[in-house]
């Protein structure tokens, strides 16, 4: 930390510095505010996620025994190739986070003749489950930037409230004692002098 002068130069910048710190103050306890409703909103959208990719777990365990055989689940595989995970961005507080639009699946017809009955519905299981866990990865992104910002910006929260303007007032504090201790012992000298000339 630089060395405080006690001028009225340095007064100046210490109250300027102080004005600066108070303005911008609520607009970072603003920002917390929205930053922790936006994290907890993104914890319950992520736990959601993952009680829904539970819950498709729990209701497709009856699929799982219907593949016995390798063919069926080369089937499945096959009929369940991800073209492309469609993403977009949004604005949150100012930061850019990931969102999930869709997922965009090859579609390979199979003859309806030749599958067991249960090939569509696990089609569409596995599917859902694909759905379901990509939007698990960008919930869980979102929530990790979101939450990475929220602690940067609590840390500037409290760097203003707890060290800044604390600092700034002490400092003015300061210097306009120093100033004020100036001013008494010029007035004192100038009496003195006034006296000494007076006594000539």
């Amino acid at each position: 930390m630089a060395k405080l002068k006690f001028t009225k130069t340095e007064l100046k910048k210490q109250q300027d510095a102080l004005k600066q710190f108070r303005r911008f103050l609520p607009t970072l306890q603003l920002k917390k505010q929205q930053l922790q409703f936006e994290v907890r909103q993104s914890q319950e959208l992520l736990e959601a996620n993952l009680a829904a990719q539970r819950d498709l777990a729990a209701r497709t365990a009856g699929f799982i025994a219907l593949f016995g055989d390798d063919s069926t689940i080369r089937l499945l595989e096959e009929h369940v190739k991800v073209r492309q995970v469609i993403r977009g961005t949004a604005n949150i507080a100012g930061i850019a986070i990931p969102t999930f639009e869709r997922i965009d699946f090859e579609e390979l017809p199979w003859s309806l003749y030749y599958t067991d009955w249960f090939v569509d519905d696990a089609v569409a299981a596995l599917k859902d489950a694909v759905r379901l866990r990509e939007a698990g990865k960008v919930l869980q992104e979102q929530y990790d930037l979101l939450a990475s910002e929220l602690c940067t910006t609590s840390q500037r929260v409290n760097l203003f409230e707890k060290v800044k303007i604390p600092e700034c007032r002490d400092n003015i504090r300061k210097i306009g004692i120093a100033l004020g201790d100036a001013n008494t012992t010029a007035v004192a000298r100038c009496k003195i002098a006034k006296r000494k000339v007076s006594a000539a």
